[in-house]
């Protein structure tokens, strides 16, 4: 076996070993602080309430909300402490860009993520906003995640020369200053898909995980080691926190996990430059985020529901599907779109 493929397995279990043994003292440290879920009233466009949303998720009430502030404090400390030794242990460094680069653009959009999702969970779960603390409105946080977008886009494309599109099939088509608002968009879109489809226990994680995967089988392919190192260190540390998100759920992301995933996920898909494959690859997230659109531009536009209630995880829980399956089910079809996303990366 390559040699950098056994180191990377080894971070990869390294980081796992550390999540577990970290994960259920960090549990019973939520649950102190009283960092739990509350009982929500979630209301539509109109200010109605959600009454289906909340058929199906008063019942988690009361479980931890937190994980994934810990995941991005796990994988940061790890690669801050292990990335520096294995450089001074000799390790070839293979790398696409200029490596302070890449991983300040990487671990910008992991931590900056992080703390806007954190922040909204702190107002939400400790009541800060009913006490007339500050809190923001969605479309202000909308706006500090167009603008996080666009400096993380800008430094995509000022320090790493990014400004391309690889279109399989076609060509290559650069877009010069550009590329700026595009990724932009496509990080913007990826945090609010993830963050849409984080509404069943293990779902948006385990749908992560596989696209991690695949994403680290293209890291490879393209001999980014710094990048290579973080998707090991990230999913070992999400598999440890997964065996307790899956149904019935002991703990939950957050907003802070949710934000930070999505955005990373899609830098990812940027730095390895295959935008299709990302878009593919993230298939389920696309999904659900097309369909909570579909839905508020028809009732905006033609005042009617096109669907019962959306996004699509919660559309097929009130047709009648149970939660476990409507998991499995898209951790398969994540599967399948992950093997075809790679196919077209690698053609």
């Amino acid at each position: 076996m390559n040699p950098m493929m056994v180191l990377y397995l080894g971070l990869l279990l390294f980081s796992f070993s550390i999540t577990s043994v970290l994960i259920v003292p960090y549990i019973n440290f939520l649950y102190k602080l009283k960092f739990l879920r509350k009982v929500q009233k979630t209301k539509d466009f109109q200010g109605k309430r959600s009454v289906i949303f909340d058929k199906f998720n008063q019942g988690k009430a009361g479980t931890p909300v937190g994980g994934g502030l810990l995941i991005v404090f796990i994988v940061f400390i790890l690669y801050l402490i292990l990335f520096p030794i294995l450089q001074h242990l000799g390790v070839y460094i293979s790398r696409l860009y200029q490596i302070n680069d890449e991983v300040n653009i990487i671990f910008f959009t992991f931590t900056s993520f992080c703390i806007l999702g954190l922040y909204d969970d702190l107002m939400k779960f400790f009541g800060l906003a009913d006490l007339g603390i500050f809190g923001l409105r969605l479309r202000h946080k909308f706006i500090i995640q167009c603008v996080l977008g666009l400096i993380i886009g800008a430094m995509l494309y000022q320090n790493l020369k990014i400004d391309f599109v690889n279109i399989p099939f076609m060509e290559v088509y650069k877009l010069g200053w550009l590329y700026v608002p595009f990724s932009a968009f496509i990080i913007v879109a990826f945090t609010n898909a993830f963050n849409i489809t984080d509404g069943l226990d293990g779902l948006s994680s385990g749908v992560a995980l596989i696209c991690l995967f695949a994403f680290w089988i293209l890291s490879y392919t393209t001999l980014d080691t710094p990048l290579s190192v973080f998707i090991a260190l990230w999913i070992g540390s999400l598999l440890a926190f997964l065996y307790f998100n899956v149904y019935p759920a002991r703990i939950f992301l957050g907003d802070g996990g949710a934000l930070a995933f999505g955005a990373t996920l899609a830098v990812v898909g940027l730095l390895i430059g295959k935008i299709v494959a990302l878009v593919v690859i993230g298939g389920i997230f696309v999904l659900e985020i097309s369909s909570s659109l579909l839905q508020i531009l028809s009732k905006k536009i033609f005042r009617r529901k096109l669907f019962p209630v959306a996004p699509l995880h919660l559309w097929l829980r009130n047709s009648g599907w149970e939660e476990p399956k409507i998991v499995m089910r898209a951790w398969l079809a994540s599967i399948i779109l992950a093997i075809f996303g790679i196919w077209l990366a690698l053609i």
